[in-house]
């Protein structure tokens, strides 16, 4: 299971972020343009379709997305006591919070569910990263908006963010029953289906500037968090919604993702700390197999 788990997923992340790490080493191509496209064309296409797309689940739906968003709202707590602990500046709490709350459900998370608990737990890990993408984006422009601004001013910059109007679209035209024309939604589909290998290319573009982890302290201590302490409070609030079966597996397993690769478009987008949250990007995705598996193990 670890070889399948490793050859099909995290292969191919490296790969792709291998070739964006050639193209800004060879090319030169500079990754705020790119970050520029795929922050405010790409992720809201991609929103939009999984949210106008993604089929309801029934009873399991509302405590799926209240675990989702409770565990990162926890998470937020909890790194930013680590970062008080700490003594960090300004910014580099706001990185850390990205680091510990995000973790990789979609390119990562979603084909490990499915290779270790089949078709139930990869039903209901799809509305959990529904959720989770959701409040990525929000929360998470929310997080590094503020970096350098008052809170006031992160929320005047979120609700003007292409993404968060794609989610209230989508959310109005699913409850009010409307489906979108073909001629509009194939073209978001495209867009939707280029973005997660972008980000990924992004992610490469993003190591090349980074170099090897200088920080490796704090980087270290972070990883831990996001690897070991999210998918417990995960596991926690699930007892609370009374969450179990392939629906708990789904949301600890996708809990337990490393660093979410969106973290390094916020970080470059809003400048903050860019190099290290890239940094815990990395780590926390060679490492992430040494955890996944003994809790792949214990959540049979």
């Amino acid at each position: 299971m670890l070889l399948d788990i490793f050859l099909h997923d995290i292969v191919p992340v490296f790969l792709i972020a291998g070739a964006g790490l050639a193209l800004a080493r060879g090319v030169g191509t500079q990754v705020q343009a790119l970050t520029h496209v795929v922050f405010y064309i790409l992720i809201p296409a991609l929103v939009f379709e999984m949210l106008m797309t993604t089929p309801s689940l029934g009873a399991d739906a509302p405590g799926l997305a209240a675990v989702a968003g409770l565990a990162m709202v926890s998470m937020v707590v909890i790194g930013a006591a680590l970062g008080a602990g700490l003594r960090l500046s300004r910014i580099d709490t706001r990185a850390l919070l990205l680091i510990v709350t995000f973790s990789n459900t979609g390119n990562y998370g979603l084909p490990v569910v499915h290779l270790a608990f089949g078709d139930a737990a990869l039903a209901r890990a799809t509305v959990f990263f529904v959720a989770n993408s959701v409040l990525t984006y929000a929360l998470g422009t929310l997080i590094a908006a503020g970096a350098r601004g008052g809170n006031l001013e992160a929320w005047q910059r979120l609700w003007r963010l292409p993404t968060v109007q794609a989610v209230v679209l989508a959310l109005v035209l699913r409850a009010l029953g409307v489906t979108v024309p073909e001629p509009v939604m194939h073209p978001v589909s495209l867009l939707s289906d280029a973005a997660l290998p972008t980000m990924i290319l992004v992610l490469g573009m993003q190591l090349y500037a980074a170099g090897w982890p200088t920080r490796l302290p704090l980087v270290a201590a972070a990883v831990a968090v996001s690897l070991v302490i999210s998918p417990l409070v995960a596991y926690g609030w699930c007892l609370v919604f009374g969450i179990d079966g392939p629906s708990r597996q789904a949301a600890v397993l996708l809990s337990s993702m490393p660093v979410a690769v969106t973290t390094t478009i916020l970080a470059v987008e809003f400048d903050v700390s860019p190099a290290l949250v890239t940094s815990a990007v990395l780590v926390s995705t060679v490492l992430s197999p040494l955890t996944l598996t003994p809790l792949i193990a214990w959540l049979r």
